[in-house]
């Protein structure tokens, strides 16, 4: 039977854990979060489903949850990639998609192609694949597509993808390839092929940088979060070949790197879709120390209770924890490279409410999500897919501390009540206005406890503000910073950004850290913008009775927030808080959409040496 040590920060030195729990083992388990610190060196044994070569979500926990709900034991999909230098036209497999722009559709007189890929293909069929793309009114525009089954390919089946105008940058090809993700799905296709109409000049790192962002695109396209169905169907697809690329060990690293970012997001997707009798504070703890267990050549995992949080003096976090029957879980782990001298010490923290009733100031009425607000951990997930990905990728020269406060918001005579004062652990003491608040309350201690890691460099990413959400629409993210005062945007250009923005909202005093993620952000395919810290905003964020309240008026909230945040980081930190509340989740889908994850990663590997 194998074996887990846990090593204990109290008289409790060593328990054995087996890999395989029974349910009096898993309630022995849980008795072990109630010791004052719990420090994971080899951590729990998976207990699901392998996601690159470890098992995460707890899909059999062996434990009873409200509703005697449990998430079925489903496989992710698993794609292999392959680059191939061959003549599309003879390329066997069921479909052959082909990306086109606007102007790769472009025909002559006759109305023929004019791009010589196209009007090769058009040639082996005979001329049909022109006369249905102009019989469909296909012309390239972005979210259409054609399949066509036609004789005269190696292929079963043709599919022309549309790209736009112009395909340039990352979030244009990872949705060409959700598109084809799609386009497979409906003709149950096992094996396809994907080629660009053009690739002009490209250079090398461009064409390995399109592969990378088709290739994790197809991923997350046929990912379909099927756990708590009780009928599902398995995705077909199983290989896909990219052609036109190239070939060679670069382009294959490359690959590898877009499978290992995708499962790490089909992770954060699983955490943020699970309801929130399933996903506890608890359980959330529990998939971080897999995390760690997984990858404990470089990651360690710390988890601290309620206990352990007094002691640092964690009165902000703990405020918000007080009324839930399900205790806080503080979640620490930490990547050191496997070798090498370490040149930076990032830290990510996440919003980690795993459900948000709003307290005492009660979500209530139409548009105040209360159905959704298992999605308030969204940060949190976004932090540990985050730490997933790092465990697999390995950067060299950097160190990285991922911390979550776990807890929930709940009602109850213990709980926290609108009047109170509570003191963050740097000895700050903010007046409660406002129980549904609660998350800036749970970064404070968040924040306080990543700067005493000796962090350098501090991103923290939270469901944080509806005023996000009314600001930029529910595709863009934003950054708070010290950039202009919003007093000075006009209505029609606020209009115009909450139009074109996807989902992220920014704000940092640090000009070079906002160019850093602004970098990582365009490379993943992730949009930001960043937005205002309009200092003058903080009057009404005064308190008479302590050093701040936790809410200010409605106008400025975003910005208000992210200036409370502001008061837990040490002035020598460079920090950023990205405020996800828009960007989380798919409204349309129903479903969790992975947001953060993808750049976070990407910002992580450019201070790795």
């Amino acid at each position: 039977m194998a074996a887990t040590v846990v090593s204990l920060a109290t008289s409790l030195t060593a328990a054995v854990v087996p890999s395989s729990l029974s349910s009096s083992s898993a309630f022995v388990f849980t008795k072990l979060w109630s010791t004052p610190c719990l420090r994971i060196t080899f951590s729990v044994s998976p207990f699901s489903y392998s996601r690159g070569g470890g098992k995460l979500m707890a899909h059999s926990l062996a434990r009873a949850t409200l509703g005697l709900t449990q998430p079925a034991n489903i496989d992710a999909p698993k794609i292999a990639f392959s680059a191939k230098e061959i003549d599309v036209a003879e390329w066997k497999g069921d479909i052959l998609a082909v990306g086109v722009t606007e102007k790769d559709m472009t025909k002559d007189d006759s109305k023929r192609f004019e791009n010589s890929l196209l009007k090769k293909l058009d040639a082996k069929l005979g001329g049909h694949l022109s006369e249905a793309s102009s019989e469909e009114d296909f012309t390239g525009k972005p979210g259409q597509s054609l399949v066509l089954r036609l004789p005269g390919l190696g292929s079963k089946r043709i599919s022309l993808i549309g790209l736009g105008q112009s395909a340039t940058n990352t979030y244009a090809f990872r949705n060409c390839g959700e598109a084809i993700a799609a386009v497979a799905k409906t003709a149950q296709a096992c094996n396809v092929g994907i080629v660009l109409a053009s690739t002009g000049s490209t250079s090398n790192e461009s064409k390995l940088n399109t592969a990378s962002a088709i290739a994790s695109g197809t991923v997350l396209g046929t990912y379909e979060d099927n756990r708590y169905k009780s009928d599902s169907k398995k995705p077909v697809l199983k290989s896909v070949d990219i052609l036109g690329f190239g070939t060679g060990p670069e382009l294959e690293k490359k690959l590898k790197y877009a499978e290992d970012v995708s499962s790490a997001v089909i992770f954060g997707k699983e955490l943020v879709n699970s309801p929130a009798n399933v996903l506890t504070p608890a359980v959330l703890a529990e998939e971080a120390t897999k995390i760690a267990s997984m990858y404990s050549d470089v990651l360690s995992a710390t988890i601290l209770n309620a206990e352990q949080c007094k002691e640092l003096k964690m009165g902000s976090y703990l405020g918000v924890a007080a009324a839930s029957a399900n205790p806080p879980h503080f979640i620490h782990l930490c990547y050191k490279p496997p070798s090498g001298p370490i040149k930076a010490k990032l830290a990510l923290v996440g919003k980690g409410l795993t459900f948000d009733s709003g307290g005492y100031n009660i979500k209530t009425g139409p548009g105040c999500f209360i159905e959704l607000m298992k999605f308030d951990m969204g940060g949190s997930a976004a932090v540990l897919g985050a730490a997933k990905a790092i465990g697999q990728v390995k950067p060299p020269g950097v160190e990285v501390h991922f911390i979550v406060a776990a807890c929930e918001n709940m009602i109850s005579g213990t709980g926290m009540r609108p009047g109170d004062i509570v003191t963050a652990s740097n000895g700050k003491t903010i007046e409660v206005n406002n129980t549904d608040a609660e998350g800036r309350l749970t970064l404070a201690d968040a924040l306080v406890y990543a700067c005493n890691q000796g962090a350098e460099k501090i991103i923290d990413l939270a469901t944080l503000t509806g005023a996000c959400v009314v600001a930029l629409g529910p595709s863009i993210a934003v950054f708070r910073t010290l950039f202009t005062t919003s007093k000075l945007m006009s209505s029609s250009v606020s209009k115009t950004l909450s139009c074109w923005l996807i989902k992220l909202g920014v704000f940092t005093p640090s000009d070079e850290l906002a160019n850093e993620v602004f970098a990582a952000a365009e490379a993943s395919g992730e949009k930001l913008w960043r937005m205002p810290m309009e200092e003058s905003y903080w009057e009404s964020m005064k308190s008479g009775v302590a050093d701040m309240v936790n809410t200010g008026g409605r106008q400025g909230g975003a910005i208000t927030a992210a200036l409370f945040l502001k008061q837990f980081v040490d002035e020598k930190v460079q920090w950023m808080h990205i405020d996800i509340a828009g960007p989380v989740w798919n409204e349309k889908k129903r479903t969790a959409t992975g947001f953060g994850i993808q750049t976070l990663v990407e910002w992580v590997q450019q201070h790795s040496s």
